[in-house]
């Protein structure tokens, strides 16, 4: 025996179809929340850094870091930077072994010479191997979270 629908059966069904289309178009067209931009490295908060910002900042804490060691430390810097990150908040720098230096990275894109370094911190290993950017934005006190890549 055929079974043939009633119309209020076969207008719900019609309407739940709808429904359930709408829903994954809604789905499929919903863009992700703060997605990064291909051309940035990382971003700190709400500031993005290009790949660019990250490596001068990173080559010019290497400089430092190597003129620091031929003059054996025997002559104090205007800055204090570069200097030895201690990573207490234990982050994994996706495998890169310290030790660690930090060096300010700016929103400005200049190169950090002295005066306020800002949150941003830029993290390379005695060796120069950049191993990550972290931020004290959103970290309490004087801590530091890690900007988008780094864990």
């Amino acid at each position: 025996m055929l079974v043939l629908p009633t119309a209020a059966a076969a207008a719900a069904a019609a309407a739940a179809r709808a429904l359930l289309l709408f829903s994954l178009a809604a789905l499929a067209t919903a863009a992700p929340a703060a997605q990064l931009d291909p051309r940035d490295a990382t971003r700190c908060g709400s500031v993005s850094y290009s790949s660019t910002a990250v490596q001068a900042a990173a080559d010019a804490a290497c400089g430092q870091i190597q003129e620091q060691q031929q003059q054996q430390q025997q002559q104090r810097r205007a800055s204090s930077y570069p200097h030895r990150y201690n990573n207490y908040e234990g982050f994994d720098f996706n495998g890169v072994p310290g030790p660690y230096n930090e060096f300010p990275i700016l929103k400005s894109g200049r190169t950090y010479a002295s005066g306020p370094p800002g949150p941003d911190r830029v993290i390379i290993t005695d060796s120069c191997d950049l191993a990550g950017v972290i931020t004290h934005s959103g970290a309490r006190g004087n801590n530091f979270v890690g900007c988008s890549g780094t864990s």
